[in-house]
């Protein structure tokens, strides 16, 4: 299979510029906006326990503004799960979540949480949210992923995006394998994490892979280039390495 891989865009760190002074500017949902219109296919966004980038009152906005999929990335606790049936995102992407931590620092143990995450996936799904799982490549995640009926899986490319050399690829081959796997037992995979122009192509070029979610580094690449311009090299490096 080599259809279209779908783009999505986290804005996160848009609001985490805007955060770091207070006010308005710069807005996460104008650059879910511009990024759409750029050829995002989606946009995701991560409401942390802490509030540290995106709020409350830019979950509201964006379920009100996007005519593209919104993802919500979030913790599996009451809290955030009251927060994702009250909005009803398109999908819901369970990921973990530690507050010391900069940035998602790996994948989800589904194996190991097996319990406490199986009513957070059913009370999603009975809401009409497509329910994903941020997990390692691993086929023990991906067996889990498919006892608790996550129609999606989500592959952490971190470890790929900051190998070198034969390392790197191997790793390649890990998320190759377990793309297979997830596709292979009906499970929609995905991916994404430190993904950059330079390391794209051979994550997109993976056949069962069917979206890749990509943020800090367009926010990044966007202050030098603009946010319309990244969004559009990465989706044309997308679809090269598709084509």
């Amino acid at each position: 299979m080599t259809g279209r891989l779908r783009l999505g865009v986290n804005i996160d760190h848009v609001a985490t510029i805007r955060n770091a002074r207070g006010g308005d500017h710069p807005d996460p949902v104008r650059a879910a906006v511009a990024a759409a219109g750029a050829g995002a296919d989606g946009v995701t966004a991560h409401l942390r326990e802490d509030r540290r980038h995106i709020t409350d009152d830019d979950i509201s906005r964006l379920t009100e503004r996007l005519t593209v999929p919104l993802n919500l990335e979030m913790a599996a606790t009451e809290e955030m799960l009251d927060i994702a049936l009250r909005h009803r995102p398109n999908a819901a992407c369970i990921v973990p979540e530690k507050r010391e931590e900069r940035t998602t620092e790996g994948g989800l143990d589904a194996a190991g949480q097996f319990d406490h995450l199986a009513p957070f996936v059913i009370r999603l799904t009975q809401a009409g949210i497509r329910v994903s799982l941020f997990i390692e490549p691993d086929p023990r995640q991906i067996e889990a992923a498919i006892a608790l009926a996550a129609p999606v899986v989500e592959f952490h490319t971190g470890r790929y995006a900051h190998l070198e050399g034969q390392h790197r690829a191997e790793e390649l081959r890990r998320i190759a394998d377990a793309a297979a796997l997830a596709h292979k037992n009906g499970i929609e995979p995905h991916a994404g994490h430190g993904l950059t122009f330079a390391n794209v192509m051979a994550i997109a070029a993976i056949p069962q892979l069917m979206e890749l979610n990509i943020g800090h580094f367009l926010i990044g690449d966007a202050i030098f280039s603009g946010l319309e311009s990244s969004v559009t090299r990465m989706r044309a490096l997308m679809d090269e390495a598709r084509g």
